[in-house]
């Protein structure tokens, strides 16, 4: 008893004292880390990171898109962000004809930089707590208008810390006129495809450049060919000396998603309900698109960023129920909860607060659970998604006494729709529902149709053949209002209605549970003085800090940092797409004709590929800046090792690190595989 007593101790001492390197700081408030910061190497002050009297680091950092992060490397607009993050928009530009992904696009001069309709970039203008604001009485939408209202090209959100024990205004400049400017090819920006995602050691150039413009005001404006380069108050100086173990970094970014004080319930429901749940219906969604895409150059072009979205989360959540598992971290949160009740006791405000908890987990999972199910399964299917969004366009339409052009949505869902493959999907993930869904919640319909056709496949394939939304004949609004496949949408509208219900971030933002940790992390910052509490991440604008740092994968097993170009022409492989780097770098490294790029790495003249750090990221990170003490740009954020991927949950600092692309081997590929070193002039090279 006494060592089972001492061990749950030990488990809460080792997994909630403050971690080195564990955080994701608001920029506003980096002042209290800057001691810290400095005793590992950082040589600048908490106003050069954010200020809104002056520019600041903030003012190089954007949004991209609609999930990562980008850097400016010049006063005229140049934009850095991840190959991946920008992989959909060169998708759109691709064709068989012009096939960026595979063979990569530089322009040559800014006529040639390519327009994307639809992309966008987001500058934080400031942020500002707005706590006791709200607390006098003042609305959030007046707040929120207000700030809007300050500038062109203004949005603004409030957005809670600590689940509501504190809230902070954002207000952003969006930009709507974005270029391609240069992107390597896939065998290079994404160099090991999914096999190598995840892993390390790396050797992905998974880097895109783009560039930003204005109007004449510098203030955003829509798509124009009058408009000019956007000139950023900052942009980053770049580093072109290089890192080694021990250097201090710092990741400038808009981390997504974190979860690191809620309690065992939500870790058990991830590691044994959920993860593999999502994993095992992914796998066969990639399986039958993998199968496709080997077959057709087309379809591989059509399905990349498909097919990428699926699998970067179905390998992350299988690294992450390893992560959880290896740590114990539910066994570990328990312990904790037990110490927590102890001293909880005494306080009639949290005496009861975890029991309470423990039966809004009990009630939520049940709904939640349903919501990823069918999310994973039924929602994929392309035609039913399609014949959804059908009935609610005619049901809108009709509601405002007018008549909805059916004929045209479906012509326009079958420029990109491929049958073959979403039948395919449909049948495994029907057949998928049926098995794992509660027998209690099964649809009635759904089991008679079924029964009757003999299974769930054979239902499906019956569907798909009478269905005329999938046809080439035109069809009316009666047509749609018998079709099999809006029938197969009534069966689920309630299941789908329900799920919108339970559309949160993560299982605990559900408000029957959320509303008990506004009062439990208030109640551990109480109790738990030692831990050094940081806002989970909501895809604001954080700072993360650690250094330059290999690890032990495992026993006798030693990582190091840095990987190199030799790595490359280890996995080099012309019969694997992902693996078929162009020929032009093939010479280059049997002439080892490195130029000023060449680095002694390991005892041997090399290029620098890619790099390890401390730092503590997740998704929403990926093309983050990554900065040396000095503040110059070392390199771009992309990924996380495996082992690493349930930092989400808790932070393991013997094994968790950051993969970042180095800057040099950005610049490399610019230079010798690129050709675009005119780039250059218009960066600032240290």
């Amino acid at each position: 008893m006494i060592k089972r007593l001492f061990a749950s101790a030990l488990m809460c001492l080792t997994l909630f004292t403050a971690q080195a390197d564990e955080g994701m700081w608001l920029p506003s408030l980096i002042g209290s880390r800057i001691k810290d910061m400095r005793s590992k190497g950082f040589k600048l002050s908490a106003e050069d990171i954010y200020s809104v009297n002056k520019a600041s680091l903030k003012d190089a950092v954007v949004q991209f898109g609609g999930g990562c992060t980008g850097e400016f490397l010049s006063a005229e607009g140049l934009l850095l962000t991840n190959h991946h993050c920008g992989y959909g928009s060169i998708q759109s530009l691709s064709s068989v004809e012009h096939d960026y992904l595979t063979y990569g696009y530089w322009a040559k001069s800014r006529g040639e930089e390519l327009p994307v309709p639809g992309l966008t970039v987001s500058l934080l203008v400031k942020m500002e707590e707005v706590t006791d604001r709200l607390a006098a009485g003042e609305k959030a939408e007046d707040i929120i208008a207000a700030a809007r209202a300050e500038g062109k090209g203004y949005r603004a959100s409030i957005e809670q810390m600590y689940y509501g024990n504190q809230q902070f205004l954002f207000v952003y400049q969006t930009y709507r006129d974005v270029r391609l400017v240069g992107a390597p090819p896939s065998s290079i920006g994404k160099f090991g495809g999914e096999t190598d995602n995840w892993i390390w050691p790396r050797h992905t150039g998974d880097f895109s450049i783009w560039r930003v413009y204005a109007g004449e005001d510098n203030e955003p404006a829509e798509y124009s060919t009058s408009n000019k380069p956007y000139e950023p108050k900052r942009h980053f100086t770049v580093s072109t000396k290089g890192v080694d173990e021990g250097d201090f970094t710092m990741i400038y970014g808009f981390p997504g998603n974190t979860q690191e004080y809620v309690i065992s319930d939500a870790v058990e429901y991830v590691a044994t309900t959920s993860d593999p749940m999502k994993i095992a219906l992914r796998t066969q969604r990639l399986d039958i698109i993998s199968a496709a895409q080997a077959k057709s150059a087309e379809v591989r072009i059509a399905y990349a960023a498909i097919y990428s979205g699926i699998a970067n989360s179905w390998k992350k959540w299988q690294g992450e129920v390893l992560g959880l598992n290896r740590l114990r971290t539910a066994e570990k949160k328990r312990a904790y909860e037990q110490e927590f009740n102890k001293w909880a006791q005494s306080k009639p405000e949290y005496a009861n607060l975890l029991d309470e908890m423990h039966k809004a987990y009990d009630e939520v999972i049940p709904e939640y659970y349903m919501r990823e199910l069918f999310s994973e399964s039924i929602a994929t299917i392309d035609a039913y998604s399609f014949a959804r969004s059908l009935v609610a366009a005619i049901a809108r339409a009709e509601g405002e006494g007018k008549t909805y052009d059916v004929e045209t949505a479906h012509q326009n869902f079958l420029k990109n729709y491929n049958q073959e493959i979403d039948q395919a999907i449909a049948r495994r993930m029907v057949d998928e529902f049926c098995q794992r869904v509660d027998p209690e919640r099964m649809p009635a319909d759904l089991k008679a149709q079924i029964s009757y056709y003999g299974g769930a496949e054979k239902y499906v394939d019956a569907m798909f053949r009478s269905s005329r939304l999938l046809g080439k004949d035109p069809i009316t609004l009666s047509d749609v209002r018998g079709d099999a496949l809006v029938n197969f949408v009534r069966i689920f509208d309630k299941i789908y209605t329900k799920s919108r219900q339970y559309a949160f971030r993560n299982l605990s933002n559900a408000p029957q549970i959320e509303q008990y940790y506004r009062p439990y992390m208030r109640a551990l910052r109480e109790w738990d003085k030692d831990r050094a509490f940081y806002p989970d991440a909501n895809f604001t604008l954080r700072v993360a800090y650690g250094t330059v740092a290999g690890y032990e994968y495992a026993d006798a097993e030693y990582h190091h940092p840095v990987s190199t170009i030799d790595g490359i022409m280890a996995k080099d492989d012309p019969n694997v797409y992902d693996y078929n780097i162009p020929q032009v770098l093939r010479d280059i490294y049997a002439k080892k004709d490195y130029g000023r790029w060449a680095q002694e790495i390991y005892g041997k003249k090399s290029v620098p590929v890619c790099f390890l750090a401390t730092n503590h990221t997740s998704g929403g990170n990926s093309g983050s800046p990554v900065i040396n003490g000095k503040g110059e740009l070392i390199g771009i954020n992309f990924d996380r090792t495996w082992r690493s991927t349930m930092s989400d949950m808790e932070f393991d600092p013997s094994i968790c690190r950051n993969i970042s692309v180095d800057i040099r081997y950005v610049l490399f590929i610019i230079d010798r595989i690129g050709g675009a070193s005119y780039l250059f002039d218009e960066m600032t090279l240290k």
